[in-house]
């Protein structure tokens, strides 16, 4: 099987696990709150297309009501005023249906709507033909209502008309000339009871069930983040496995063509030239293979990556840190790491510097990395066609959140200053 067929596979391995990211790169993420405020309004139009349904059963039942002139005669329904708001219930209960959807509007319409029904309520509780107040076999319907405001509006202030019914109608009854008995009034203190018992039990499961939902939600969350550290550490472990493994064989055969060229000065040159690459191609995947398992120092990783490009360049380079360390986003400790590797390739093959100079500086809030060079500098209006390293600086700065400063001119050297905020 030859090395283009054995590839295969590989290659299309890594093109899918590519695609994957990419989509979940694309998606976009949606925040806890997001995802609750989201729950909240299905489950509010859930339970608002419910009220709908029992709204057309009682109309249903209203209906019957009207066209049997003896019940439309006891509960004094009769007339042209009855089937007017019979039709004016059914209108704004359809008009209801169409808006629930709309986070604003249906939450809305339907605490009026449902108030109108209430009102309705109690002018028929209060009505002396059918018993009146307090003695009316329709006042068990406001036990009802007290449920479906709790269920819909689960907020002290939105439950409150409601419970204002006994009250009024207790009212309507002393303004209509009845006399309270003690009937009366036991009947008052048991619905009550009865509403507090009601609303109690309501408010205390939706608490349960919202609470129930955001432990969902943060573990949704903390699934995901696990399943991205997991896919995260099998890529790393099959680059490591793979491309490692590669590279370190590229520097053994290395080693080895020196020994066999060690009177040829030209082709030892050229074949240390190439070890030299590998390692630094290996030094590269460590370093983002660490980065990739959050196992990424970003203090040490510069301090190692200046040395090395001090001893292959044989360039004097400084470095000093300062302040307490702070831990920094993955994506901030890159950003900070590639403009210092732009910075010294820079000054050591177009500025042809002496010595460069690296600050490391931490502070409360923010991070600054200075690369100073004694090179011939340039002029920052002439940029040269091709070079695209400053602009890559400047659009990793722009990403997260940070300040990328450049101060040079022709022979007076450089100077880039990098200012990344911790919380980027």
């Amino acid at each position: 099987m030859s090395n283009l067929e054995a590839a295969a596979p590989v290659t299309d391995r890594r093109a899918r696990v590519l695609a994957i990211l990419e989509k979940r790169r694309l998606r976009p993420s949606v925040s806890p709150r997001e995802a609750t405020a989201s729950w909240e309004q299905e489950r509010f139009v859930a339970r608002a297309r419910a009220l709908f349904y029992a709204r057309m059963m009682f109309l249903t039942l209203g209906l019957l009501i009207l066209a049997v002139p003896a019940w439309s005669s006891y509960f004094d329904l009769t007339g042209t005023w009855a089937f007017l708001g019979y039709f004016t219930m059914l209108l704004y209960s359809v008009a209801n249906l169409l808006v629930i959807n709309n986070p604003t509007a249906g939450r809305y319409v339907t605490y009026v709507t449902l108030c109108l029904d209430l009102i309705i309520m109690v002018f028929l509780v209060a009505k002396p033909e059918v018993g009146g107040g307090l003695q009316s076999p329709l006042l068990a319907t406001q036990l009802l209502f007290t449920t479906l405001f709790a269920i819909l509006f689960p907020r002290p202030l939105a439950i409150l008309p409601p419970l204002l019914a006994l009250p009024i109608t207790t009212r309507l009854d002393l303004l209509l000339n009845r006399s309270l008995q003690a009937i009366d009034v036991l009947t008052l203190l048991w619905y009550s009871a009865l509403n507090f018992i009601i609303v109690y039990v309501i408010v205390y499961l939706n608490e349960r069930e919202a609470a129930a939902h955001r432990e969902v939600v943060q573990l949704q969350g903390d699934l995901k983040e696990l399943a991205v550290v997991e896919e995260r550490n099998r890529i790393a472990r099959e680059i490591h496995d793979g491309l490692g493994a590669s590279l370190s064989s590229l520097i053994i055969q290395s080693e080895y063509l020196l020994q066999l060229a060690s009177s040829d000065e030209r082709l030892k040159r050229e074949i240390e030239e190439l070890k030299a690459s590998a390692e630094e191609s290996i030094e590269e995947l460590r370093r983002n293979l660490r980065m990739m398992r959050e196992d990424f120092e970003l203090t040490q990783a510069l301090e190692d990556h200046i040395k090395t490009f001090s001893d292959r360049t044989q360039l004097p380079v400084t470095f000093n840190r300062s302040g307490p360390e702070a831990k920094l986003s993955p994506d901030a400790q890159l950003a900070l790491f590639r403009v210092l590797q732009e910075s010294l390739s820079n000054a050591a093959r177009h500025a042809e510097a002496k010595g460069i100079e690296v600050k490391l500086l931490f502070e409360s809030d923010r991070v600054h990395l200075s690369v100073k060079d004694d090179g011939k500098g340039f002029d920052l209006r002439q940029p040269k066609p091709g070079h695209y390293g400053l602009l890559n600086m400047r659009e990793r700065a722009q990403r997260i959140g940070g300040d990328l400063i450049i101060d040079t001119a022709p022979g007076a050297g450089a100077r880039i200053t990098f200012t990344v905020p911790i919380t980027a």
